[in-house]
């Protein structure tokens, strides 16, 4: 580690909150889940569908448990909290048994692949607490899939003489958990399989999950960038920004973003895919707003743009499913190929006529990202690609044709901006650094209850974080059946924006007295000490959901 900071010697001073009914008296409260018709997934996961909802109740006496032998892994990008989940981990299961050990699997999933790791031990956890980033361990995103990589998981787990396995991830590496769970009972073993429910994109979630932990950082470092974008906007007052934000397919980062700082234009990809909109009807859309603020002398907005939004453009997401297709199917012969521009040519001609003439009108370097390395699932990296460059080029287009009709007469100065990493390895904010600590210590009580193929779930996290309700869902009932590589797979259902939900209406509600005037806000930085109210607020969105409950 390198020399702390001020900053960092007083985080790691903090010591974060937890639920009054987590402690080593706490209780496991069971209850049924609602009845599910999914014959298929239950069919696929016979020992861990029909499981109980688990929530911790207060005790009254300190209950006696065996030591747990637990192994943690790291997996996907990095979120801000994860090191206090796995220090909320390390001191519930001592203090559950102070026998109990604690491995850190290196570089994700592939540590327990290879069996590659360190003890983590109480002078480690203190390095870490309360800091961003994943550097205790590692993170990596080799996923647990096929027989082969569960008997391999299983062989270090014996190795190792494992008796837990916490995965800390996203939908993705929980769908992956969820599997190991189900493979680790049908082989007889012990092994018990909890998940933690990680990723800034806020996609993990349903009636029992909330929110995923690293969504209020992520979403609060963001928000002040575009508040200092937005005031030097107001200060310069000639150029229009095109912010793209890190959220992969779902929109809620952008939606919270929005909700923070006022822009002038906010696009949520689940609404462009409800109206099948074209992206003619986007930029005409960004180009009216651009010429009306022009008319009233404010050459200048902001545009905040999802990183998923390209996909869900009809025409775009037909082309870039068709695209996945393709390449799934002649791999090698596209590989094979050495310049981008007979690649692009290959590509064409396994297109059906709509889709290659879109293909073709697309400025090369668009082109070349959407057949670019896909991710580990065979679909394109969108954040791979400059969709706000590709906005502003068809804007710029768009105003150029309004100039020539007599319809604007103002210039355009756009200013392209992506923020993604900018926000993965924050100094978690207090609720964060709550939560996720919270998050640990639910999965080492769910581990001494030995209740495998479960997630974390924790709620009211609108109320002060000692009114918390700390539990477990099994992961199965979070699953359903999708297509990743040409074959239908169960997976744990990314959560999109709900257009009839809280916070969307609460941006369609206000879209257009933002776009025609200057209301921006500026939300400034995470503040870590202070009033609570300042402090501890978690986001606009979980506020709003919270309300309408």
């Amino acid at each position: 580690m390198t020399q702390q900071t001020a900053l960092e010697k007083a985080r790691s001073a903090y010591q974060p909150k937890l639920p009054d009914s987590l402690r080593a008296t706490s209780l496991a409260e069971k209850s049924p889940m609602p009845a599910s018709s999914d014959a298929q997934i239950r069919d696929l996961f016979p020992h861990t569908f029909d499981l109980p909802e688990v929530i911790f109740i207060k005790g009254a006496a300190r209950i006696e448990a065996k030591p747990i032998r637990a192994g943690v892994i790291l997996s996907g990008g990095p979120a801000p909290g994860g090191h206090n989940v796995i220090a909320g981990l390390f001191d519930a299961i001592k203090s559950i048994n102070p026998e109990s050990s604690l491995f850190g699997f290196a570089n994700g999933p592939d540590g327990l692949i290879s069996n590659k790791g360190m003890e983590l031990d109480a002078a480690t956890i203190a390095r870490y607490r309360n800091t961003g980033g994943f550097d205790i361990i590692g993170s990596g995103r080799t996923k647990l899939e096929s027989q082969e990589d569960f008997l391999k998981a299983m062989d270090t787990v014996k190795a190792r003489n494992l008796t837990a396995l916490v995965v800390i991830g996203g939908d993705d590496s929980n769908s992956n958990a969820c599997k190991l769970a189900e493979f680790a009972r049908e082989q007889g073993s012990p092994l018990c399989v909890v998940g933690v429910p990680k990723t800034i994109d806020g996609d993990l979630r349903g009636d029992n999950i909330e929110t995923s932990f690293g969504f209020d950082t992520a979403s609060k470092v963001y928000s002040d960038l575009i508040g200092n974008i937005q005031r030097d906007a107001i200060s310069a007052r000639k150029y229009w920004h095109f912010i793209k934000l890190m959220g992969r397919s779902a929109s809620h980062i952008a939606l919270e973003c929005a909700l923070q700082t006022h822009p002038n234009i906010t696009l949520i990809s689940e609404e462009v895919a409800e109206r099948g909109l074209t992206l003619k009807q986007i930029v005409d859309q960004i180009a009216d707003v651009v010429s009306h603020r022009a008319s009233q002398g404010e050459k200048f907005g902001t545009v905040l743009i999802p990183e998923g939004l390209i996909e869900f453009v009809p025409e775009m997401g037909a082309l870039m499913s068709e695209l996945n297709e393709v390449l799934a199917e002649h791999g090698e012969a596209f590989n094979a190929l050495e310049s981008l521009s007979t690649k692009r040519e290959f590509v064409t001609g396994h297109l059906s006529s709509t889709s290659a003439t879109l293909y073709r009108s697309l400025p090369d370097d668009i082109a070349n990202q959407l057949i670019l390395d896909r991710d580990p699932h065979g679909n394109v990296q969108v954040a791979r690609i400059d969709t706000q460059r590709l906005l502003i080029d068809l804007v710029e287009s768009r105003l150029k044709e309004m100039k020539a009709a007599g319809t604007y007469k103002a210039s355009f100065s756009p200013q392209p901006h992506y923020f993604g990493y900018e926000g993965r390895c924050a100094v978690p904010s207090n609720f964060d650094a709550d939560y996720t600590y919270t998050l640990g210590y639910t999965a080492a009580l769910l581990l001494r209850e030995n209740l495998t193929g479960y997630i974390c779930s924790v709620r009211h996290l609108t109320r002060p974080a000692a009114q918390w309700r700390a539990g477990g869902i099994p992961m199965a009932r979070m699953m359903n059946m999708e297509r990743r590589h040409g074959k239908i797979v169960p997976v744990i259902k990314k959560a999109l924006v709900e257009l009839d939900g809280p916070a969307f209406k609460e941006l369609e509600k206000n879209r257009d007295a933002w776009a025609k005037n200057t209301q921006f806000a500026f939300p400034g930085s995470i503040q870590y000490f202070g009033p609570s109210e300042v402090c501890d607020r978690p986001t606009i969105t979980l506020e709003l959901e919270s309300a309408a409950k």
